[in-house]
């Protein structure tokens, strides 16, 4: 990893007076940098990073982001001028695509014989949808009737999906049933597990290859702060809890863990979000925008400290370990960049 000098303290700072913009949570003196973070992981903020015109290529949520092998960075969003951003690094716009899905949540990316393909979940449209990097589709996933656990296709309302080093296909029901569909790679049921024996709100869902020859699925369950562990099988393993925290999908880079947490209290639109960072043990080790998770004292419950984010929905990791945040009912915000420093 690039590693750059510390570019300062967030003492000064932290006195400072916060003022609402509108374009990420509160402004801070532009003559100084904003660190947050802790420990091994602290960032200095840009919250003008991709910014664009919102007549041209407007948000309505920035759900989720993911990076391809040229280091394309791709935006999800659920308004349908424009579903997909396609960005660069700096934040320069490179393609946009798509008006067909109004319930845009999900994004996965996925090498398949040496082409990648995203996965869009649509949780209006009830179906998770394959398409290429420029938007066609390859093939659509509806919802799993044959499976018996579906009244109707209404009832299916899928978040987030996770792709198995043969090809195979999760699905995670997070906003429907609770159900984690798999499927094999040309889209033929397999098993059906989980539900809400185990969930409520099985948001996001990713594939864990940290312990080598023994890849497992980690699954958010959102509304009961708590990551999840099962076998490609669908065997519930064992689960991590995270007070205080409401995450969104797990992201995995090395032997991390990002989580976006989209509020730390309840309602759901309080305004309250940060980011937690696991290690190899799932531990939480830093947390931006929020509580030191190593500090002296109460620390069972995390909660936001610095009102950087509102509503974070997503993050993802650059190769310099960058972070980029997507977020939620956030004044149709683009991402908030945060460099790894």
């Amino acid at each position: 990893m690039k590693r750059r000098k510390f570019l300062g303290t967030t003492a000064p700072l932290l006195a400072s007076p916060f003022l609402w913009t509108g374009r990420a949570a509160f402004s801070f003196p532009s003559s100084k940098d904003l660190i947050i973070g802790h420990h091994s992981h602290r960032y200095k903020v840009d919250t003008k990073w991709g910014d664009l015109d919102p007549k041209k290529h407007p948000i309505k949520d920035a759900h989720e982001m993911v990076q391809s092998k040229d280091g394309a960075l791709y935006l999800l969003t659920n308004h349908t001028q424009n579903n997909v951003l396609v960005y660069d690094t700096a934040g320069r716009l490179i393609n946009s695509w798509g008006k067909e899905y109004p319930g845009a949540h999900g994004l996965t990316i996925s090498e398949e014989g040496g082409t990648e393909y995203l996965y869009l979940t649509d949780y209006e449209r009830h179906e998770v949808i394959k398409t290429t990097l420029e938007g066609r589709v390859v093939m659509t996933l509806p919802c799993p009737l044959d499976s018996e656990q579906y009244e109707s296709p209404e009832a299916y309302k899928p978040t987030e999906t996770a792709i198995a080093p043969n090809g195979d296909i999760y699905v995670a029901d997070g906003y429907g049933e609770q159900w984690i569909i798999h499927y094999d790679a040309k889209g033929r049921l397999k098993n059906i597990f989980g539900g809400r024996e185990h969930f409520k709100n099985a948001h996001g869902i990713c594939l864990d290859q940290r312990q080598v020859g023994a890849p497992k699925l980690l699954i958010s369950a959102r509304e009961q702060n708590k990551l999840k562990t099962f076998s490609l099988d669908g065997e519930f393993l064992e689960e991590t809890h995270i007070p205080g925290a409401f995450i969104c999908r797990p992201v995995i880079r090395g032997e991390e863990v990002y989580l976006a947490t989209l509020v730390s209290k309840m309602p759901m639109d309080s305004q309250s979000g940060f980011i937690c960072i696991l290690d190899k043990n799932n531990q939480v080790i830093s947390v931006p925008g929020g509580s030191d998770p190593l500090q002296k004292g109460d620390v069972s419950r995390l909660q936001q400290t610095l009102r950087v984010f509102q509503h974070p929905h997503d993050v993802c990791v650059d190769r310099d370990e960058n972070l980029y945040v997507a977020q939620w009912n956030s004044g149709q915000t683009y991402p908030i960049k945060l460099i790894r420093i």
